[in-house]
């Protein structure tokens, strides 16, 4: 008789357990293997393991729950309780998201980390009035330009098919008298490979994952900006969960924050490694390409202060500080 009650007792544990256990996804849109989504992988066996198991989260990569501008949204719509976001995608939502995606704006890790802390307080305040927590951010390695030919000023560039991920990368395009074309990552490899895309402007990190040596020769290493990507939860389930896994969470993802920006200079070093290894040119811009994508990054500074008004001037002056 005790046996059975033990029995009991131990599957009405198992019971609550269950009950009590909480299940997030978590949307990206980058394969499994890049080193954003190793640490996402890594953060929430972080949470399971600091929470005992209470809250599971399932990475979803590659774009298989969403693609990557509809992430934002099934956030806030609670269609997924988290997600990643490339920042500077959601510029014309509001001007702040997109001030790492202005050229040659903050061009080292340690100007984007600086930019970062002076536009965290804003982002937090404006994620939350979306219903949004902000969990942590990692940056993108330092964008470049990949080119079919070889380019010496930004004239080498008018009518050439440009990848567009951004506004910010579609103004570029512009600028320079590019034809842009808007491709997520997902997809990139097989526009290169239809002649949909003959340039972009990306990270080393995009250039091994995508395989962009196999279509594209050359790549030219401006540093023009660090984008970041963020990791995001729908305010609701954040709130739901009671204090101790809350505080789980948040330690989690400041730990993955730190790892996250000590991988992506890790990757940068190893990816223009690998570039250069499936034989692609890795290249220095000429001083000509220099100048003239300096005068974009000034014009496209001036044009956002414009539309950003008041908060995009106390971003800048306060990163400048």
């Amino acid at each position: 008789m005790k046996f059975k009650l033990s029995l009991a007792c131990a599957a009405l544990a198992l019971s609550v357990s269950a009950l009590a256990q909480t299940k997030w996804d978590l949307a990206a849109a980058y394969p499994a293997g890049n080193f954003h989504s190793e640490n996402m992988a890594q953060f929430a066996a972080e949470v399971d393991q600091a929470t005992g198991g209470k809250l599971k989260i399932t990475l979803h990569a590659n774009a298989s729950l969403f693609k990557a501008p509809e992430i934002k949204r099934a956030v806030q719509g609670g269609q997924a309780q988290a997600g990643e976001i490339l920042l500077a995608n959601f510029q014309n939502e509001w001007q702040i998201y997109g001030a790492d995606g202005l050229p040659f704006l903050a061009d080292s890790y340690d100007a984007s980390v600086k930019l970062y802390k002076a536009q965290r307080p804003m982002i937090e305040k404006k994620l939350a009035e979306q219903g949004l927590v902000l969990l942590y951010s990692v940056p993108w390695p330092p964008q470049g330009i990949y080119t079919k030919k070889p380019i010496h000023s930004a004239t080498d560039l008018k009518g050439i098919k440009w990848r567009a991920y951004s506004p910010a990368t579609a103004r570029i395009a512009d600028l320079v008298g590019a034809q842009p074309v808007t491709v997520q990552a997902a997809e990139l490899q097989q526009a290169l490979a239809t002649g949909v895309v003959e340039s972009t402007m990306t990270s080393g990190a995009t250039g091994v994952d995508s395989k962009l040596y196999e279509n594209l020769k050359y790549y030219y290493d401006t540093q023009a900006w660090l984008p970041k990507n963020m990791v995001i939860v729908n305010k609701q389930a954040f709130d739901a969960l009671d204090k101790p896994t809350q505080a789980a969470v948040l330690k989690a993802a400041a730990t993955a924050e730190a790892r996250g920006l000590a991988a992506s200079q890790r990757v940068n070093t190893e990816t223009l490694a690998k570039l250069k290894a499936n034989g692609m040119q890795v290249l220095a811009p000429s001083a000509q390409l220099k100048t003239d994508l300096k005068k974009v990054g000034d014009t496209m500074l001036k044009e956002w202060l414009e539309k950003a008004g008041p908060e995009g001037k106390a971003l800048v002056d306060a990163y400048q500080r």
